[in-house]
């Protein structure tokens, strides 16, 4: 795809100087995800990696746990009146054996932290929905993750040299996945900070490597609800974000065990859940 950035032509004005220029733009356009057929979802990003942000998307719902699940994802023809192609319109097609849960119900009780429900509800949907309850031990046969603040304190500079796009508009969110030596695994970017996960994970996904079960996530802004329950339905154990989270993002991570990192910002952070994956000094935990 070749529409991540425009351009646009703007007035500059610098130090009472006034002059025309063309700016670089990153792109934004509807996506609608189709799911065998049916109309379910629009989520407005930035053009590419389409196929796996509809397939994060649906991990995120509950109806995608494995590629196995997964028959194919296609670019609708014949999405406008006259017939034409946008590629702004894709249909997931799932194998037969995929149980397709009422997606519409659970949207509206768990997806977007501004739905207005109650919030203990919110918890317990993401609890029971998930097929990747977070388990870092791989079943005893290894020890859980645990990863020092000063690698964590490394990771912010590692993601803002890798976002190509952002040194062009500096307009885009970016979500890295890394392993917990701090190797730099994949990194997303978009203008929605949940696209830019959905890309991530539906990468992931597609590769046959859910669950994320010994990586960490980090995300350039804020951690809210949505994006720790993207994170929990893959099974990745922690999360840390350059921003704060919100209340109910901390609660959520508190209720599936998840770790959350906010205030990822140069030498200091704030855990707010899952400390024991933090390797910290007894002298810091004191007091």
């Amino acid at each position: 795809m070749g529409r991540v950035t425009e351009r646009r032509k703007v007035i500059r004005i610098r130090d009472g100087a006034v002059s025309a220029r063309p700016d670089t733009l990153v792109a934004e356009e509807p996506l609608e995800i189709r799911l065998n057929g049916k109309p379910l979802a629009i989520t407005m990003r930035t053009p590419g990696d389409d196929f796996a942000l509809a397939a994060g998307f649906l991990v995120s719902e509950g109806v995608l746990a494995a590629v196995s699940d997964l028959q194919n994802i296609v670019y609708c023809a014949g999405a406008t009146v006259d017939g034409s192609n946008t590629y702004n319109v894709v249909d997931v097609r799932t194998t037969p054996n995929v149980v397709i849960p009422d997606i519409t119900l659970e949207r509206n009780v768990y997806t977007t932290s501004s739905c207005g429900l109650c919030g203990k509800a919110s918890l317990d949907a993401v609890r029971t929905t998930t097929r990747w309850p977070i388990d870092d031990t791989k079943g005893d046969t290894a020890p859980p993750v645990r990863v020092e603040p000063e690698l964590l304190a490394s990771l912010p500079d590692r993601l803002r040299a890798a976002q190509r796009v952002f040194d062009r508009t500096g307009g885009l969110h970016a979500a890295a996945l890394f392993t917990e030596d701090g190797r730099l695994l994949d990194i997303r970017e978009d203008v929605g900070r949940h696209n830019a996960v959905d890309k991530l994970v539906g990468r992931a996904l597609q590769n046959g490597g859910l669950p994320l079960s010994r990586t960490l996530m980090l995300v350039s802004g804020r951690a809210s609800f949505e994006l720790v329950q993207k994170a929990v339905m893959a099974g990745i154990p922690m999360l840390a974000a350059v921003s704060a989270p919100s209340s109910l993002a901390v609660d959520l991570a508190a209720e599936t065990g998840l770790t959350l990192v906010g205030f990822l910002r140069g030498t200091s952070m704030n855990v707010y859940a899952g400390q024991d994956r933090i390797a910290l000094r007894a002298a810091a935990t004191q007091g």
